[in-house]
């Protein structure tokens, strides 16, 4: 019988979801699994970085890595993934685009230390202690922490990347057809986004209902009102980013009365998918007046939390640049 291809999944900085959306794949997994090996999957199965480094060069036919990278064990981890791997797959919003991590970028090091170990309200440490990288206890033992870089990176960034399943986390559809099209052999470019390259608005299902010309008045929080469930959320106020986020989703916050927030990333003619998104929607404010339009723009209090949520470390901006440092390095 011939060997089947092995697959391996990792999980860098990411909440878990895209590891939980394997699963997710219900019946459908049992499909993959009798197509594949899965050689590597510590989150679900006891392997070892050692069991990787046994293995030999591009014995691996795809590694699908979730998450971006924010310390040095992450990134020796997918420098030794892509060593071993025929093609790397940047799985999820986290490690095509930074993701939600990223946003850290906005702040430095030592800002995140001194919030997360002294400055929280729920934090108790009198003795002001942080981790330290390297500790030696006086017996001859040493005990290390992996390095905690100052920007979190997408994945490509880091390695490089032969395909990209976007989302927060990837439909379990896409996902498999992901699987079957490595399998098949019948594969598009490298660098190719495994999604449908047009906008989420195209797929919506309150299409019909978005007028040609929008005036918006005000903008809403989510929590501040109860959206209509058959009218365009962008036609209630509500900062809806499918009107630059790729499709590809299958709709799913719509269809549970959410606004979307952009997870899919932008489509190919994007740049920026943040400043694509804020370009559009302050082009639809109905206000001409410089105050009224700061007035209905107060109603989107944080704009790059809103505007780059999930692509910060892609963006043009990148990161926030702190003064004194001489800019920031990694």
């Amino acid at each position: 019988m011939a060997e089947k291809p092995k697959v391996a999944f990792y999980w860098c900085a990411s909440c878990g979801g895209c590891e939980e959306s394997v699963v997710d794949l219900a019946e459908d997994i049992l499909t993959v699994v009798s197509l594949v090996d899965i050689a590597f999957w510590p989150v679900a199965i006891d392997m070892k970085r050692k069991d990787v480094e046994a293995m030999a060069d591009r014995s691996l036919t795809v590694s699908f890595i979730n998450g971006s990278v924010r310390t040095s064990e992450q990134r020796e981890m997918v420098e030794l993934l892509r060593r071993k791997s025929a093609f790397v797959i940047a799985y999820g919003a986290c490690s095509q685009y930074g993701g939600i991590p990223s946003l850290a970028n906005l702040h430095s090091k030592e800002e995140i230390f001194d919030w997360v170990y002294h400055a929280s309200p729920t934090v108790v440490n009198p003795a002001g202690t942080v981790p330290l990288e390297r500790f030696d206890d006086g017996h001859g033992h040493t005990l290390k922490l992996p390095t905690f870089y100052e920007t979190v990176r997408a994945l490509d960034q880091v390695i490089d990347v032969d395909f990209y399943l976007p989302g927060c986390p990837p439909t379990p559809k896409l996902l498999k057809e992901a699987v079957l099209a490595l399998l098949s052999g019948k594969l598009p470019p490298k660098g190719t986004v495994l999604a449908p390259d047009v906008a989420l608005c195209d797929e919506c299902p309150r299409r019909a209902t978005k007028p040609e010309k929008l005036a918006i008045a005000r903008f809403y929080r989510p929590h501040e009102i109860v959206p209509d469930p058959e009218k365009c959320f962008l036609a209630q106020g509500l900062p809806c980013m499918g009107i630059g986020t790729r499709k590809g989703c299958e709709a799913l916050c719509i269809h549970g009365n959410m606004p979307c927030t952009g997870c899919f990333g932008p489509t190919s003619r994007t740049r920026d998918h943040g400043a694509k998104i804020l370009s559009a929607l302050a082009s639809e404010v109905d206000a001409t007046d410089e105050k009224k339009i700061e007035e209905i723009l107060a109603g989107i209090p944080d704009p790059v939390g809103t505007f780059y949520r999930y692509g910060i470390a892609s963006s043009m901006l990148r990161r926030k640049i702190v003064e004194g440092n001489g800019g920031v390095s990694a």
